[in-house]
């Protein structure tokens, strides 16, 4: 493992970050807007696995928050308590049980959770995973009988083996149809507060760490899975307790690539918009938009979300009804960042400030192979390996 930085390089750092926090997209704190994000969190466990200054660094990118979403929580919550302590009582914490593997077998489960700063955002009463019951499970499996079970009786065979003792675990075979999430979601319902005399601003937020396995196609399942979901959810909302949600997290979108995923990725948006928009009730229609699927004003192509520059994993999406005047439909994603309060978006790019403080001077498109190991080794396993987004919101008037 990579020597973590030390205390002059984080002085280095931070100076850097201090000199022009916009020049890496540091969320800037404006008053009138509110900000909220989502950080995937490279295993964020014991407060024993990181250094004093890479705690403090973490807790500094909290601090610009009003929500932000985090990801890959380990059981072990003594690691994002450190946080919590360095943030001090001006935030508030919920965070999920361990999801991903069932309790007492092998596996590596994750924990899913919201940090909230107290003066401008309110927890509400609901908080809860998303699942589909079995019914809808039931349904799933008749409408594709015959594809699962080709697949399930060699898969049945080799787990009875396992169990006599004849060869290993079976390793996960490709579904034909979603049954259930590898981790549930996570729903807490949230208000921002608005200016002293007016309406807050409700929503439910959906922290999701989607699948990232073997195959493309069961990640995709597990997507539509979720957008299905929520869509439903917002179209037939009377009796939900807010009528608008927030997808914050890592998503594992296969979007390596823009020009060639970017048309298939736009299709599958505008199927979803189209469950949604072309409701004939008007009550019922949806709008839907994923502002870091579009290319920034001041950007030349879409944002990396990884360390590594090379994904779009990590995403933020927007559900809501006509009415919802706050949030922007997908066609203002191109305007957005003209106005000082927001709407606007955008990720901190720290892998672009640790390269330019520690003054390397290969850059990192040119860097060999060797080179891009040993620098992206000194912080993705003790920073992260994913970059934090930020999504900005007008305060309601």
């Amino acid at each position: 493992m990579a020597k973590q930085y030390t205390s002059v390089e984080w002085k280095k750092i931070n100076d850097k970050l201090d000199a022009d926090p916009g020049k890496f997209g540091f969320p800037e704190r404006i008053y009138g807007s509110a900000l909220v994000g989502s950080f995937n969190i490279r295993k964020l466990g014991s407060s024993l696995s990181r250094n004093s200054n890479t705690w403090e660094f973490l807790a500094r990118i909290c601090r610009q928050y009003d929500l932000i979403a985090i990801q890959e929580i380990m059981d072990d919550l003594s690691g994002i308590n450190r946080i919590m302590d360095l943030l001090g009582s001006e935030f508030g914490m919920v965070v999920s049980d361990k999801t991903g593997v069932y309790p007492g077998d092998n596996g590596l489960g994750e924990r899913l959770g919201f940090i909230f700063r107290w003066k401008t955002v309110e927890r509400g009463e609901v908080i809860s995973d998303i699942t589909f019951d079995r019914t809808k499970v039931l349904q799933i499996m008749a409408e594709n009988y015959e594809a699962i079970h080709e697949v399930m009786e060699p898969y049945a065979k080799k787990y009875a083996n396992y169990k006599a003792g004849k060869q290993g675990k079976p390793r996960n075979i490709k579904m034909p149809a979603f049954l259930s999430f590898i981790r549930q979601p996570y729903c807490v319902s949230f208000k921002i507060k608005g200016y002293p005399g007016t309406r807050s601003y409700d929503f439910m937020a959906v922290n999701a760490h989607l699948y990232f396995g073997d195959y493309m196609s069961d990640r995709r399942q597990e997507f539509h899975a979720l957008m299905q979901w929520i869509i439903q959810r917002v179209k037939n909302n009377n009796k939900a307790y807010h009528p608008n949600f927030m997808l914050l997290g890592d998503l594992n979108l296969d979007y390596d690539n823009p020009i060639n995923d970017r048309e298939r990725i736009e299709e599958a948006m505008k199927n979803y918009n189209k469950v949604g928009s072309l409701e004939t009730n008007p009550k019922k229609r949806v709008n839907i938009n994923f502002p870091f699927l579009d290319v920034h004003q001041g950007e030349t192509e879409v944002y990396r979300t990884n360390a590594r520059l090379s994904e779009s994993f990590d995403q933020i999406g927007l559900f809501f009804k006509e009415s919802n005047t706050v949030w922007p439909t997908h066609d203002k994603n191109k305007a957005m960042g003209g106005n000082k309060v927001g709407p606007d978006y955008g990720v901190f790019k720290f892998t672009d400030l640790f390269h330019e403080a520690l003054g390397l001077a290969t850059s990192i498109k040119n860097m060999s192979s060797t080179q891009k190991k040993n620098f992206f080794a000194r912080f993705e396993h003790k920073v992260s390996d994913h970059m934090p987004l930020w999504f900005r919101i007008p305060l309601p008037q």
